[in-house]
């Protein structure tokens, strides 16, 4: 993601809006996190315009023009990566009267400016991830099985399905999975390739690649050979990626990479739950107890909390981000594009490891309740 800095600066040296230029699919997803209801978006779209010749005869023309909309839906097609955002036009227009309705489809390599009336740290630490040049997908996958293969590419911001390939045919389905590898790994920027499989499936596809680029003399492969890693999954399907990234076999090849970190932390999550349950909570409202007590070492969010439409809910999130960092806790927000972010959703979405004990609150509250009685 490209950002312009001379927007940055608003009346009294503050952050009034942004102009920003989506440069890969995985920058669609970031706008789509930092876009929220009510909004200004300024962006280049089509309107059809409606014609009228000397002759009296109407006609209509897709004409490109710049509008400024204010926010009001916003859809994201997260297999497409096209984030589709419908508001209504609040800057004369030659073409779209004031108020009405326009749908803007933004772009890959092409501007938009984005103004809020409120900028909170979320919000500027997203911008800050989108626009660093070393938070690309550094982790890649092949997940396979007999007659099924995907290639799978983990960003820190999402799980992207770079191809699936089903054929019954061994050499056949080896051969497209070469092609695949090739196709959609950048091996300049991808640390580890993963080659997961039950068996030894795995196993075969390694010894048929690997003999292939021999035969071929492909340096790409040949080079880039010490980062293929085989590790054991249940089946061929994207959902084992997250058994595949708990595994302790490839733990310490992972460690540099973030959705490896959140992987981790989540599962030192639900050992505290099953070793020390009054050191882990999860639930907005037990967490906010414990933020209460300062007693939050790391706090897992889901990134899916921040896109509420109701400000004052969004808002209660943000607060509980900002105060566990000012108490000197760490902060680890999930996306719920990756599999980790899916079970943390599970959770409600917000969960709590703690730096000492608190008694249950649920027990506190049965307690005092019956005290009352």
């Amino acid at each position: 993601m490209a950002a312009y800095a001379n927007s940055f600066l608003g009346g009294g040296g503050l952050l009034s809006q942004v102009t920003l230029m989506p440069e890969e699919p995985e920058d669609m997803w970031h706008t789509y996190n930092l876009l929220q209801v009510g909004d200004s978006l300024r962006a280049s779209t089509f309107r059809k315009v409606l014609t009228e010749s000397s002759t009296g005869s109407v006609g209509s023309n897709r004409v490109r023009t710049t509008l400024t909309i204010s926010v009001e839906a916003i859809d994201f097609d997260t297999q497409a990566c096209q984030l589709r955002v419908k508001g209504t036009n609040i800057q004369e227009n030659e073409y779209v009267k004031m108020g009405a309705y326009h749908t803007i489809e933004l772009e890959l390599n092409r501007k938009f400016t984005l103004a809020k009336k409120v900028w909170d740290s979320v919000v500027l630490e997203r911008i800050e991830q989108a626009c660093d040049p070393a938070q690309q997908a550094d982790l890649a996958a092949v997940i396979m099985q007999e007659g099924l293969a995907n290639i799978v590419l983990v960003t820190p911001a999402m799980t992207l399905l770079r191809a699936k390939v089903e054929v019954t045919i061994p050499r056949k389905c080896g051969s497209c999975m070469m092609q695949g590898i090739l196709r959609h790994i950048s091996f300049d920027i991808v640390k580890c390739v993963l080659v997961a499989s039950p068996g030894f499936v795995k196993d075969q596809f390694c010894t048929y690649l690997f003999g292939q680029a021999v035969k071929t003399d492909n340096k790409i492969l040949l080079e880039n050979r010490s980062k293929f890693v085989q590790v054991h999954s249940s089946s061929g399907h994207k959902y084992s990626l997250k058994e595949v990234l708990s595994d302790p076999t490839v733990t310490s090849r992972l460690a540099d990479t973030k959705a490896a970190g959140e992987v981790k932390v989540l599962e030192d999550f639900y050992k505290m739950l099953q070793q020390e349950p009054d050191r882990a909570f999860y639930g907005v409202a037990h967490v906010e107890k414990a933020n209460e007590a300062m007693a939050i070492d790391v706090l897992l969010i889901s990134d899916e909390l921040f896109r509420h439409q109701e400000v004052a809910t969004r808002s209660r999130y943000v607060k509980l981000v900002d105060n566990v960092r000012d108490n000197g806790g760490t902060v680890r927000i999930f996306s719920s594009l990756h599999v980790s972010g899916e079970q943390l959703n599970q959770l409600s979405g917000v969960a709590a490891i703690l730096r000492f004990p608190i008694a249950d609150l649920s027990d506190a509250e049965e307690d005092s309740s019956s005290d009352e009685e």
